[in-house]
């Protein structure tokens, strides 16, 4: 008779085996369950400054691009772009996908109000645009 055979201590040690492999196996099929992750404010937002920075974080991603134009991510997901903003409505598309071909869509609307100007050309000092949020804040990761 094999001094293993009933024992307590073998069949814990072969059940912990198997929850770590299957743990291991979740935490590396992850991208392949759950596909492209981008974390924006995808909030409309209106700023009084054309200059804005998009910053957000790309999680389990192959390429990213923003309207169109590839852009560059840290190793750790995390992406910011200057964007030059035009008067009104401006919707910025960022396109995620992964090494499986999965696509996510994030989507940002900035609305841009140039600040009014009186006739001598100068920049009004108003109430109200001292208490909106500056550009960089546009789009922020959360």
């Amino acid at each position: 008779m094999l001094p293993y055979r009933d024992s307590r201590v073998t069949t814990i040690a072969i059940v912990v085996f198997f929850l770590l492999v299957l743990g291991y196996a979740y935490f590396e099929a992850r991208g392949f369950l759950y596909g492209p992750r981008i974390v924006v404010n995808s909030e409309t937002t209106e700023v009084h400054d054309p200059f804005v920075e998009i910053k957000g974080i790309a999680d389990r991603i192959a390429s990213l691009s923003m309207n169109g134009k590839q852009i560059n991510v840290t190793e750790g997901g995390v992406f910011s772009e200057p964007y030059l903003l035009s008067p009104g409505l401006n919707r910025i598309v960022l396109d995620a996908t992964d090494k499986y071909g999965r696509r996510r869509i994030q989507v940002i609307q900035i609305v841009y109000t140039p600040p009014s100007t009186d006739s001598t050309g100068s920049p009004q000092a108003d109430s109200s645009q001292a208490t909106t949020t500056s550009s960089s804040t546009g789009a922020v990761a959360q």
